[in-house]
């Protein structure tokens, strides 16, 4: 483990390699779960205030579901996250003309209708943060879904943490990346 302000790190997030590979898992991070992605509730309050604006992405279906639970739910484990439906998919999503499920949210970021990315949560995934009192514990979740990423990010020898950055440097700022980076290069691992 590796500290960094309050941050924990697991250095699985230092020594791993990953690259997501849409093509192969076609997004399988927004179905496969037993419950929606974790969010702030600062974010479910941006997603109801942007919801007109990226719904026009999402099935009429998913839209009744969010008109039924709302822009955010509690799980089981009393965690805020995002609505699924089914059994295991996140309620804000499309399946592109590839088969590959996408976030709508997301989708309105590229096309410059917001200028909020998606859930911090999602955009660090396979990241997970898991907030204490006294620090956050940063661990890297290894996912059988996930497969392909480790794949292409062993075949095109791409760090995590590198992969990565720009959620990284969302969550923590840049300074904390940058001591991130300094402590990737220079420790013995």
């Amino acid at each position: 483990m590796l500290q960094i302000g309050k941050a924990v790190i697991s250095l699985d997030i230092l020594q791993k390699e990953f690259c997501c590979d849409l093509e192969k898992c076609k997004g399988a991070c927004c179905v496969d779960g037993d419950s929606g992605a974790p969010i702030t509730l600062e974010e479910a309050k941006t997603i109801e205030r942007l919801y007109p604006d990226f719904s026009v992405y999402l099935s009429d279906f998913n839209k009744e579901e969010i008109k039924k639970q709302g822009f955010s739910v509690f799980d089981n484990d009393g965690d805020l996250v995002t609505p699924i439906v089914g059994n295991n998919e996140c309620v804000f999503t499309f399946v592109d003309d590839k088969g590959i499920t996408k976030c709508a949210i997301e989708r309105a970021y590229f096309e410059k209708k917001i200028a909020f990315r998606k859930p911090v949560s999602c955009h660090l995934f396979p990241i997970r943060i898991t907030a204490y009192k006294r620090f956050d514990a940063v661990n890297y979740q290894q996912l059988n879904i996930c497969k392909p990423g480790v794949a292409c990010g062993i075949a095109n020898g791409i760090p995590l943490w590198k992969y990565l950055q720009e959620p990284l440097v969302r969550k923590y700022g840049k300074d904390w990346y940058k001591d991130l980076t300094y402590a990737a290069e220079h420790l013995d691992l």
